[in-house]
């Protein structure tokens, strides 16, 4: 197992890390599910911390083994199996996440992680026997996550209930500082355009998992009422958010920031966590905001508006925050982000007038008109050419032509 080169050219996501996501999306699925469900019985404030902690353990499982991947996907028998094996803890963690939002039982949940840092930590161990130069930063990997690890355990099974949030806080502080640890010895050789790609394809992921829980919340509707002018507004204007969101992440180019900025790595990767529970937040939101204009639910009004607006308040913020660390003269424009994202966490407080419906197709143009000013100044910054090398152009492409012929 050697450390793949840092500037490999095409590096792509391979077949197995895309069946790897495909375990998350399980995940996803069960973990916003049950938000939504909270939200809708009105106890939103209760779910939202639950929804927090399991989210981190999909989160930084997907993460782990995504920066492992991008330095030593060496795509052999042992590394498949072992792969397979991180899947299995991904699905088992799925089917508890029930219980922990519901009854705060995480150890089902504890159960899936212990199985996925199981087959990372072999990798890892792996990794340091197989390539002498890194062996120090594997095993640091290695002896970091085991021993955090054996705390989640100790949290699942044996903590006292008051001390179960503080705990899991030191215990995800922790997590996050085996990384910076272990890189200390000799950084490890992921490849940055692989980065941005696995982090844009989780993106998309969670964009999709929005739209799904966006149809359960139509089916759940369409079963109690007929079609009403409020449950399209609400359906076309999530997909418009949605869309608009896609939009405005995928203007930036990571990669390229992520080769000049190396050290700056850490930032970009952590603040993703928001980003990415935004988004998954965002398709709960959505789920009940559709599913109330069918039938009514337990939450407030007030409160649906801002189960869609938080979540894309707290995107927008966040979107810049990160590409700014890592991009040199990025496309986002901070100014514009806070005053949308200002504008909508504003709108739920016109429920009372407007009602839900009206509450998301004003966050979806409020999106809409951010796109459009981002783009157009965007393109008013990029000077025209001159006359003179429209000219040039036109002979460089004649003479091109007639080459050609």
């Amino acid at each position: 197992m050697s450390a793949r080169p840092i500037d490999e050219p095409n590096r792509a996501a391979s077949q197995l890390e895309l069946l790897f996501d495909l375990t998350f999306v399980v995940a996803v699925a069960a973990v916003t599910a049950q938000l939504a469900h909270e939200i809708a019985a009105g106890h939103a404030l209760a779910g939202i911390v639950p929804f927090l902690q399991v989210f981190f353990a999909i989160w930084w499982a997907w993460m782990n083994f995504t920066w492992f991947a991008s330095s030593y996907d060496t795509d052999d028998v042992v590394y498949r199996v072992l792969t397979m094996v991180q899947m299995a803890g991904v699905l088992v963690l799925a089917a508890g996440v029930p219980a922990a939002i519901e009854h705060a039982d995480y150890s089902v949940v504890t159960l899936g992680y212990v199985i996925m840092r199981i087959g990372l930590v072999l990798l890892w161990l792996r990794a340091g026997l197989e390539d002498r130069a890194r062996r120090r930063t594997a095993l640091r990997y290695a002896v970091g996550i085991s021993v955090i690890t054996v705390g989640w355990m100790y949290h699942s099974m044996a903590a006292p209930v008051t001390a179960e949030l503080p705990l899991f806080v030191i215990l995800a502080v922790l997590e996050l500082a085996v990384p910076r640890w272990a890189e200390r010895v000799e950084p490890t050789t992921w490849h940055p355009h692989h980065i941005a790609e696995r982090y844009g394809l989780f993106t998309i992921i969670l964009l999709g998992e929005s739209v799904l829980a966006a149809s359960r919340g139509v089916t759940g509707a369409l079963e109690t009422s007929e079609i009403s002018s409020p449950f399209v507004m609400i359906a076309v204007s999530g997909l418009v958010v949605l869309f608009a969101l896609w939009w405005l992440y995928f203007l930036v180019e990571a990669g390229e920031g992520l080769r000049d900025r190396r050290d700056r790595s850490y930032v970009w990767g952590y603040g993703h966590y928001g980003i990415f529970a935004a988004l998954a937040a965002l398709g709960a939101g959505l789920e009940v905001a559709v599913e109330q204009s069918g039938h009514a639910v337990t939450a407030a009004p007030l409160t649906v508006g801002y189960a869609v607006a938080i979540p894309v308040g707290v995107f927008l913020m966040l979107l810049w925050m990160v590409h700014a660390r890592i991009v040199g003269e990025s496309v986002l424009h901070a100014v514009l982000l806070s005053v949308c994202a200002a504008v909508v966490l504003a709108l739920p407080l016109a429920t009372p007038w407007i009602g839900v419906h009206g509450v998301v197709a004003a966050i979806a143009a409020s999106c809409v008109l951010l796109v459009t000013v981002t783009i157009a100044l965007n393109k008013a910054r990029v000077p025209a050419p001159d006359s003179g090398t429209r000219r040039g152009r036109g002979r460089i492409g004649a003479a091109a032509q007639e080459t050609s012929q």
